[in-house]
């Protein structure tokens, strides 16, 4: 049987794209990135704003979560909602 890979490791493992090569690769101009790191970036709102006249696509939310210790201990999200702020 195999093993299973632990939180830790798949992390590791993971092969993260540059995050201007992805934005290219979605149409976003690289002066409407403002990038923090090599793999995260924030969009300007002058490039969302200028989506307005678009049909509206689909919405894509990504979370993480921090190791703890023990491994098996209780996770905490490190990303909150703009609804559950308020």
């Amino acid at each position: 049987m195999a093993s299973v890979k632990s939180d830790i490791e798949i992390a590791r493992a993971a092969v993260k794209k540059p995050i201007m090569d992805v934005g290219a690769k979605l149409g976003i101009p690289a002066e409407a990135l403002s990038p923090y790191g090599h793999d995260k970036a924030k969009i300007g709102q002058d490039f969302i704003s200028s989506l307005s006249e678009r049909r509206d696509g689909k919405l894509i939310l990504v979370t993480a979560i921090n190791p703890t210790r023990p491994a098996r201990a209780r996770r905490r999200p490190l990303s909150v909602s703009a609804t559950g702020s308020i």
